[in-house]
């Protein structure tokens, strides 16, 4: 493998904020906006169709569920994708997938046939969260990278209260003789099609184009993102360190060459995937049954769910001047634990007004924890695993989303509103114990210097030379 320019990586970390670069994020922020629509979607069409149809706990479930499992299905598959055709192709295909799949779930015949939509839907929505944190991880420069991705993040969750006011205000309508939740549907494959239409203002990963060799592509992609400024030079130093793997587009060979270090970092992301799944995406797909569990008609239970959804944009808001001054682990931990708090409330709440406050709280909380582990979670992986490592522990969310509705709905159903989220919050307080007592601290530090030493076992007079930003007093 052709060796990259000894320069290159410091000249990512230190890469001005130029139109090209701009137009990017807004790119990534645009389809993570319309990639947060179609998961949040679940929970509205679950409702309505409970309603409308007068589906059965397993027909509810299943709605929900469908498109969590296509997710976990295709984030397995597209994160061994990203290895061979690179982050933009990836994402790109990943796009168009959810694209088709949404559009012809608009016309769906009956339930069943919007549940095996939905699924195929999930196989392209569930690979764009870890392809953008992956791709974004890659590029921004070392000093604003939380900044950055939160800021992509902020647009990708105006997302939630966009489907619910949508969901909201098409319920009772049929624009053009389609049903409002038809029109969901076409809107999400819309906002798909504009995605495609903007391709060119993605550049690939030098990281990743270096990464298998390919460094005058590399060094072409970073020059188009430098927009024509000079090279940013930094004051770097030369270290010892182990050689980089030669190809990582053998996926389950990469996963094997994962050093003991990394192995724990991927044990630890698992479980928190494991945990957060019901924790971060719980109260998103089941806001609308809870309120309707409360004796809220489907409109009141919609019109609630969007307005505490103004939490998500407002929480990534929130973040951004957080993210880079607070370590991004102990955010994580402090949000798990308020999330906790404000969950319970919801649960137990019984005024509209407590409701909303409750809600609000709980869903700005969210985001503020849901941008710090995006960003936490590719900072602690080197560059040729990180699209896998990312990939396979997020899988574990998605399986346990698409299990959680045939878990919740039950529970919900069961014991009521307040118990649920007693549950909810135990898996938060775990979620802060396996980060805070297993994760390593980030902010500030180069992804070569926090992971590339560390890939493979040293091998003495193997030892190349790689490039790392100087370490600085912490």
């Amino acid at each position: 493998m052709a060796e990259a320019p000894p320069d290159l990586m410091a000249r990512l970390d230190g890469l001005p904020m130029t139109p090209v670069l701009r137009r990017l994020i807004a790119t990534v922020g645009l389809a993570l906006f319309f990639d947060m629509f179609e998961i949040f979607m679940s929970g509205m069409l679950a409702a309505v169709m409970k309603e409308r149809h007068g589906l059965g706990q397993t027909q509810t479930s299943a709605v929900i569920a469908s498109v969590f499992v296509g997710m976990f299905v295709g984030v397995l598959v597209m994160g061994r994708v990203a290895h061979r055709v690179g982050r933009r192709r990836a994402l790109l295909a990943a796009v168009a997938v959810y694209t088709l799949f949404s559009a012809a779930g608009a016309f769906s015949a009956d339930v069943w046939m919007l549940i095996a939509l939905r699924f195929l839907a999930g196989l392209g929505i569930g690979p764009v969260l870890p392809l953008a944190d992956a791709y974004l991880g890659d590029l921004l420069p070392v000093r604003s990278r939380g900044r950055l991705t939160a800021w992509a993040y902020t647009a990708a969750f105006t997302g939630v209260p966009a489907v619910g006011l949508m969901a909201r205000w098409l319920q009772p309508r049929q624009p053009l003789g389609l049903d409002g939740w038809r029109w969901l549907l076409l809107i999400g494959a819309a906002g798909g099609l504009c995605v495609l239409a903007l391709r060119g203002r993605l550049v690939e990963s030098p990281r990743w184009l270096a990464s298998v060799g390919r460094v005058r592509e590399a060094e072409a992609a970073l020059a188009r993102l430098e927009g024509g400024t000079p090279p940013v030079r930094s004051s770097a130093r030369t270290v010892p360190t182990a050689p980089r793997a030669a190809s990582p587009a053998a996926g389950a060979r990469d996963e094997a060459r994962l050093s003991p270090v990394h192995r724990r970092r991927v044990g630890m992301l698992a479980v928190f995937h494991l945990l957060q799944a019901f924790g971060g995406y719980g109260f998103g797909t089941m806001a609308p049954l809870v309120l309707a569990e409360k004796g809220y008609s489907i409109v009141h239970s919609l019109l609630f769910s969007a307005v505490t959804f103004l939490g998500y944009p407002l929480g990534s808001v929130l973040s951004v001047p957080l993210i880079e001054r607070v370590q991004r682990k102990h955010l994580i931990v402090a949000t798990s634990l308020a999330m906790a708090g404000s969950g319970m409330l919801f649960g137990f709440a019984g005024g509209e007004t407590l409701i909303i406050v409750s809600g609000l709280a709980y869903t700005a909380v969210s985001n503020v924890f849901s941008n710090a582990y995006h960003v936490y979670q590719v900072e602690i992986f080197p560059t040729a695993y990180r699209v896998s490592a990312v990939s396979w522990t997020y899988s574990v969310s998605r399986i346990c989303t698409a299990a959680m509705p045939f878990m919740m709905v039950p529970f919900l159903d069961a014991h009521g509103p307040g118990v649920l989220f007693v549950a909810v919050a135990v898996t938060l307080v775990l979620i802060a114990v396996d980060i805070g007592l297993l994760g390593p601290t980030t902010n500030g530090l180069a992804l070569e210097e926090m992971n590339e030493a560390l890939a493979l076992p040293q091998s003495g007079s193997d030892s190349v030379a790689v490039l790392v930003r100087p370490r600085r007093g912490r």
